[in-house]
């Protein structure tokens, strides 16, 4: 496992923490933090598992050059933008997806004061 991987599942790991506590004592910037913090830590580790795959991918292709180097090379290229396309659209989505229920958490909540002021 590289730094990245471990220091983005520690930050995930620091970040359920946050998120929890925020949320248990009301404190809704805390919480936020925390998915913040969350959120960083997926993309470290995300960023780790492409770090790992392009290593892989190119070890692979070191071998293989010798062999077929032409069309290894072609090839790899092509492996290399698609695992990097895929790793960028699922960060997009990740953040979307995140994004979307926070935005559900900040209605709700503007939802709740309205409720709370309309009783007093």
């Amino acid at each position: 496992m590289n730094k990245d991987k471990a220091a983005g599942k520690l930050d995930q790991a620091v970040g359920k923490v946050k998120t929890k506590v925020g949320e248990a004592v009301g404190n809704q910037k805390m919480a936020n933090s925390g998915t913040a913090q969350q959120v960083k830590g997926a993309a470290k580790e995300t960023w780790g598992n492409a770090k790992d795959t392009a290593s892989s991918v190119s070890d692979t292709a070191r071998t293989r050059t010798s062999a077929e180097s032409s069309d290894l090379e072609q090839r790899t290229e092509n492996a290399g933008h698609d695992i990097r396309a895929k790793v960028a659209s699922t960060a997009r989505n990740v953040k979307d997806s995140i994004n979307d229920k926070l935005d559900d958490v900040q209605r709700d909540q503007r939802h709740e004061r309205e409720d709370i002021r309309q009783v007093h």
